[in-house]
């Protein structure tokens, strides 16, 4: 049975003291009673921390302003109705046609009429022999052409060195052998076709007489071309004035003599080609002496003014071209003659109504066509005469001998470059000055240094806990 905060404060420490004695009889455990008749001495708190200064009220937040309603949607106009549609007249009945007759050994089949027999064709006729050719003209005989003169004989190419023997490979797979392609049977013979009918001629043609053309009238004789007056004298030029001498250029440095390259190992030796045969030597080229710069080019002289061309004599007129006379009228060709007309075709017999299909006859054997008539054998052709032979050339006269060249003078040797002044020396840079080490900072007079931070207080001795292990609840003591 436990009490109540509130009985507590309404209690007096006597009846507080016989209701905390009657709960602990109350209670199980009687063996220490005695013993836990007076509660323990409360522990002393900790230091109080101080209280958090007041936060200001959150402000309130604005409500959200509420979605405007939805506009009413206009009704849809009605759609007009659909026209309807007329009824389709539908396709017209197809007429009943009458029974075919069912043939007593094929059943549901037509019966197949019985044609008459083709035409005979009538043969063509033999084709012409074709005229001979025109015997060829003889052409000229052609120059024999001047003997070539003899090229010189190459000694014999050196021996080429044997080459080691190709490695023997394996033998190869026995493949199966492939199947036999099949005999297909032979064509047909194609049969010989008719020899082509004769046409009649063609009518000829009149050649149209040529009209006769007037002859040209005589061209007129122009007027003599004038002479025209001398030009003008061009006056003389001032002379051209001499160009500096150009300054001499000083001497180049010597180049530095680079390191022998290392020896590389030697190669096998080549086989000796034999010797190519000998060109004739050429002359041997003069040796030019060093080109010399051009000096600077002296200022253009003012040249004097040029002088006007007299004026031109005005050009006679051609005369007038004469009229050329009406060309004459192209004469009618005569009339075209009459093709002779063409043979009536004859009219076939009329087909016979259509019995019963009785059984197909045997084909009769298809008649042989006349053979072709063998081409005429080409005329031999005829021997050319042989060729003359060309005419000697006569011998040539000798070219003369070139006169010799004169001997180019020498150039005037350079003048030395005038030697470089010596460079003067720089004098040295100044070392920089010792940098000063930074200040101390001094303290601020109105703003005091910060003051040391207080120790935290010791915290106070508990008394220690009691040994007890039972009745534990806070509310006994």
């Amino acid at each position: 049975m436990t009490t109540s905060p509130k009985w507590r404060s309404v209690l007096t420490p006597a009846a507080m003291a016989a209701a905390l004695a009657a709960a602990a009889l109350a209670s199980g455990g009687t063996v220490y009673a005695d013993d836990h008749a007076t509660p323990h001495p409360p522990y002393p708190s900790k230091p109080v921390h101080p209280a958090h200064a007041p936060q200001p009220a959150h402000p309130a937040k604005p409500e959200h302003p509420g979605k405007p309603m939805h506009p009413v949607k206009p009704e849809q106009p009605g759609k007009p109705m659909h026209p309807v549609k007329p009824e389709h007249p539908g396709k017209p009945a197809k007429p009943e046609y009458p029974a075919k007759p069912v043939h007593p050994d094929k059943p549901m089949h037509p019966v197949k009429p019985e044609y008459p027999a083709k035409p005979v064709k009538p043969e063509h006729p033999v084709k012409p022999v074709h005229p001979e050719k025109p015997v060829k003209p003889e052409y000229p005989a052609k120059p024999v052409h001047p003997e070539k003169p003899v090229k010189p004989e190459y000694p014999a190419k050196p021996v080429k060195p044997e080459y080691p023997a190709k490695p023997v490979h394996p033998a190869k797979p026995v493949y199966p052998a492939k199947p036999v392609k099949p005999e297909y049977p032979a064509h047909p013979v194609k049969p010989e076709y008719p020899a082509k009918p004769v046409y009649p001629a063609k009518p000829v043609k009149p050649d149209p007489a040529k009209p006769e053309y007037p002859a040209k009238p005589v061209k007129p004789e122009y007027p003599v071309k004038p002479v025209y007056p001398a030009k003008p004298v061009k006056p003389e030029y001032p002379a051209k004035p001499a160009y500096p001498e150009k300054p001499a250029y000083p001497a180049k440095p010597a180049k530095p003599e680079y390191p022998a390259k290392p020896a590389y190992p030697a190669k096998p030796a080549k086989p000796e080609y034999p010797a190519k045969p000998a060109y004739p030597a050429k002359p041997a080229k003069p040796e030019y002496p060093a080109k010399p710069a051009y000096p600077e080019k002296p200022a253009k002289p003012e040249y004097p003014a040029k002088p006007a061309y007299p004026a031109k004599p005005a050009k006679p007129e051609y005369p007038a071209k004469p009229a050329y006379p009406e060309k004459p009228a192209k004469p009618e060709y005569p009339a075209k003659p009459a093709y002779p007309a063409k043979p009536a075709k004859p009219e076939y017999p009329a087909k016979p109504a259509h019995p019963e299909k009785p059984a197909y006859p045997a084909k009769p054997a298809k008649p042989e066509y006349p053979s072709k008539p063998a081409h005429p054998e080409k005329p031999a052709k005829p021997d050319y005469p042989s060729k003359p032979a060309h005419p000697a050339k006569p011998d040539y006269p000798s070219k003369p001998a070139h006169p010799a060249k004169p001997e180019k003078p020498d150039y005037p040797s350079k003048p030395a470059h005038p030697e470089k002044p010596a460079k003067p020396d720089y004098p040295s840079k100044p070392s920089h000055p010792d940098k000063p080490s930074h200040p101390d900072k001094p303290s601020h007079p109105d703003k005091p240094s910060h003051p040391d931070k207080p120790s935290h207080p010791d915290k106070p001795d508990y008394p220690s806990k009691p040994t007890h292990t039972k009745h534990q609840d806070k509310d006994q003591w």
